[in-house]
């Protein structure tokens, strides 16, 4: 069973949701969760200093939240979890599994194919976001970086960074409270393709990554499922890492190659 919300999936796993800000976000007992919704400020030159959506002008918000807003396209994803990713698929409650190795490190990239916020267009551009998670997602505490497409203008950065926050609501407005360190976003070029069912995204000095998927015995080749994962709820493909899957930034660096991945295509909205 699944809790719909603005056309989010959001696991009924015992976690009690209230309100926070104007999106239901999973709240849990510990440290206060003020702030961990983190609008990057980005600038064309490097990574700005971060700022905090809860921080933000209540009436900045509402005008973020206000916007009608929707894209289409496609995203992949590859973490560091043994195939299949215990966070999403477990005897347990989803995200509250204990990561493959206690911990999970993980890329995510996106390509939009036609989309608008409000009157700006953002049809052709990509973004990119990796995060460590230190134990089971739902606990919390992720520390989390973005990468946004060098060719997109003020507005349209404007655009996707209150998108891929989750200000502007929509998917990523239940992954985002989740993120305990923002560092920031910077524009850099992404190259992102699909070849067949293949996947692949690379940001030059940073990140190398691409998924294709598992074998199966299905004649579309694919093996998929309705997991209720938030960025597409009803259609995610079960995937792997391809050699040489790789990501440097920030300090942190792994090699998921022949770990868990997955891709959909993407269809949100927000209003």
């Amino acid at each position: 069973m699944h809790r719909r919300q603005r056309g989010l999936t959001l696991p009924a796993n015992g976690v009690t949701y209230i309100r926070y800000g104007l999106n239901n976000v999973p709240w849990r007992a510990g440290p206060s969760r003020r702030g961990l919704l983190a609008i990057p400020a980005v600038s064309r030159n490097g990574t700005a200093s971060p700022k905090r959506y809860a921080d933000a002008p209540d009436a900045k918000r509402e005008v973020q939240m206000a916007v009608r807003w929707q894209l289409s396209g496609s995203y992949f994803e590859n973490c560091s979890c043994d195939v299949v990713c215990p966070c999403l698929l477990s005897t347990q409650a989803q995200l509250t599994s204990k990561p493959t190795k206690g911990f999970c490190d993980v890329g995510l990239a996106f390509h939009i194919d036609k989309g608008t916020y409000g009157d700006v267009p953002l049809d052709g551009l990509s973004v990119a976001m990796v995060a460590h998670t230190p134990g089971p997602m739902a606990n919390g505490n992720w520390t989390a970086a973005a990468y946004i497409d060098e060719r997109a203008d003020d507005r349209q950065t404007e655009a996707l960074g209150a998108i891929f926050t989750g200000a502007a609501g929509g998917p990523m407005a239940v992954l985002a409270p989740m993120i305990g360190t923002n560092l920031g976003a910077r524009k850099v070029p992404i190259d992102y393709r699909v070849d067949g069912k293949k996947r692949s995204a690379a940001i030059a000095g940073v990140m190398r990554m691409a998924v294709e998927p598992l074998p199966t015995m299905r004649e579309d080749g694919q093996m998929w499922a309705a997991t209720g994962h938030p960025i597409n709820p009803d259609w995610l493909a079960l995937a792997m890492g391809s050699q040489g899957s790789t990501f440097s930034d920030h300090g942190m660096s792994w090699d998921n190659s022949g770990r868990n991945g997955h891709y959909a295509p993407i269809n949100w909205s927000g209003e």
